[in-house]
């Protein structure tokens, strides 16, 4: 290919190298110059142009895109219209994308005008989604290179397929132990449908059985014979060994395990089995969880049919360490260790009260006592250490409410834009030897120091007890009390909305507090249920 400068009467034929922006001319960079643009160039005043003129043998970039493209497609894949030397792959059809990783290191080292680039293998894709890109880098390249390209591609073929989903039956299998809440189960059936859902599956058959390796054997022929194409036993002690309840339940299904464990964290202690031709896997604990993990890895696979051998799992380790969860155990030494203590209360009073009219409610008094100061009290005389109170408006009289009482004053000037603003502004305020922080509402004169200490015993890391709610009749409240695992996400939350949207997406780490009464639930936001708690304060 020839490329330099020459005047605008030599250009015809050839491309522009770079945009042109001279007056009224606009010439776009991979323009073909033809008499139109060359007048135009000359009008202009432009005395040079820097242009690319194919020489004998050259494949234009569009061209070489498009036939490298179209030998790199397998099935379930198609390619876009070549453009600027690019040529994109999409997928027709959901599934998983697999990818010659050898063949297009290959292809990528033949010249270094060629390049393909790919998603990453083994990724879950959906119908339309872009998988891949073959990009000419020069406005031309050597048709030698290109016909090299090509024939590497067919000689590998297929280089990129997508593997649609064909297993849609999916049976569950749960077991039990003491102290495993329902709605831990419920839950886990709750995530893992919907990580089903992109693939069409569904679960058929679902059984809840004893911790025990004959009564799991039974209830997973049970869902073998109600159509399961695959079974996922969740078990409610993680599996330590090949001789444990879970996988000798497998064999004694008629079985056999074809690996244990894995070096995707988290993800560890995942076992894959088989019965017959129906994958069985043996969950790990993370896999109650939404958040990705080993367990996403492996069920997308067999869900589209692929084989995940010893070798593909033991090939996993690089990229296997995946994001931090807050689910996952954290070091004895961390703070939270002891269940319950060092523990600080963040009391919320910043808002407006608009719904008060004038009033503003934290200032509103119960029995000669404004509400904040009854909270704040409250907080005080718990085991909760330190206590911070955030303000906003009225801070002064606010401040002034609390005089003489031995809390943390942190100003929230950004009040006005929503609780969220306020809650960030405590959680930032913490001190780091605190564990965690139970978040309280200045205007629920209710809530006293036994139930904020109730709460705090509920508190147990080790056990999975990072959320701590109060809860009457299954409608839950506030205060809750927050591991320091969440801080982050906490401080991501903006405008007016709290916290609840995480409460619901950490369930499996979420531990009810039940109550009797509603009393304790109840904030005071309008004069009418400032009327009703003051009512009910005074019959109790």
């Amino acid at each position: 290919m020839k490329f330099g400068p020459v005047a605008p009467k030599d250009a015809r034929g050839a491309t522009a190298v770079h945009s042109i922006r001279q007056g009224d001319l606009v010439l776009k960079k991979g323009t073909v110059i033809g008499d139109k643009e060359i007048a135009a160039l000359d009008a202009a005043g432009v005395k040079e142009i820097v242009v690319a003129r194919l020489d004998k043998g050259d494949v234009s970039e569009d061209e070489a895109a498009a036939s490298i493209a179209a030998a790199v497609a397998g099935d379930g894949t198609r390619t876009d219209r070549a453009f600027t030397g690019r040529c994109n792959l999409f997928a027709e059809t959901a599934g998983i994308l697999v990818v010659d990783r050898d063949t297009v290191d290959s292809l990528n080292r033949i010249d270094e005008a060629v390049t393909l680039a790919t998603l990453s293998a083994y990724k879950p894709v959906v119908e339309g989604e872009m998988i891949a890109t073959v990009k000419i880098i020069p406005f031309a390249v050597s048709g030698k290179a290109r016909d090299r390209a090509v024939a590497a591609a067919k000689k590998a073929e297929p280089v990129i397929r997508i593997a649609p989903y064909v297993i849609r039956k999916i049976g569950v299998v749960s077991t039990l132990l003491p102290g495993l809440a329902p709605k831990v189960i419920e839950k886990t059936l709750h995530i893992t449908q919907e990580r089903l859902a992109p693939a069409g599956a569904t679960i058929v058959a679902e059984r809840r059985v004893p911790h025990d390796e004959a009564a799991l054997a039974a209830a997973i022929a049970e869902v073998r014979e109600a159509g399961a194409e695959m079974v996922i036993v969740f078990g409610a002690s993680a599996i330590a060994d090949r001789r444990d309840v879970i996988p000798m339940a497998i064999e004694s299904a008629g079985g056999a395990i074809e690996h244990f464990g894995m070096p995707v964290d988290p993800g560890n202690l995942m076992l894959i089995g088989r019965i017959g031709e129906a994958p069985v896997i043996g969950a790990p604990g993370c896999a109650r969880s939404p958040k990705e993990n080993g367990f996403d890895w492996v069920l997308m696979r067999l869900l589209a049919g692929l084989p995940v051998s010893r070798a593909d799992i033991t090939g996993m380790g690089v990229g296997g360490l995946l994001m931090e969860i807050v689910t996952r155990p954290q070091p004895r030494s961390e703070p939270v260790a002891e269940a319950g203590q060092r523990i600080a209360a963040i009391v919320l009073a910043a808002g407006r009260s608009t719904r008060m009219g004038a009033l503003n409610k934290m200032l509103a008094e119960i029995g000669g006592k404004p509400l904040v100061r009854i909270a704040a009290e409250q907080a005080l005389a718990s085991r909760a250490k330190p206590v911070i109170v955030v303000t906003g408006h009225q801070r002064e009289q606010v401040e002034a409410a609390l005089a003489g009482l031995p809390v943390r004053f942190v100003h929230n000037p950004d009040y006005a834009d929503g609780l969220g603003t306020s809650l960030r502004t405590g959680i930032a305020a913490v001190p780091a030897e605190a564990g965690g922080a139970i978040v309280c509402l200045g205007d629920m004169p209710q809530v006293d120091s036994g139930l904020i200490d109730k709460l705090l015993a509920a508190f147990d890391p080790e056990k999975g007890a990072l959320i701590v709610v109060p809860s009457i009749d299954g409608k839950r409240g506030n205060p809750v009390v927050w591991s320091r695992r969440f801080f982050n996400e906490l401080m991501s939350i903006s405008g007016d909305v709290g916290a609840r949207h995480l409460i619901g997406q950490y369930g499996e780490v979420t531990t009810e507090v039940p109550l009797s009464g509603e009393a304790a639930l109840t904030d005071v936001d309008t004069p009418e249920s400032l009327k009703a708690v003051k009512a009910e304060i005074e019959r109790a």
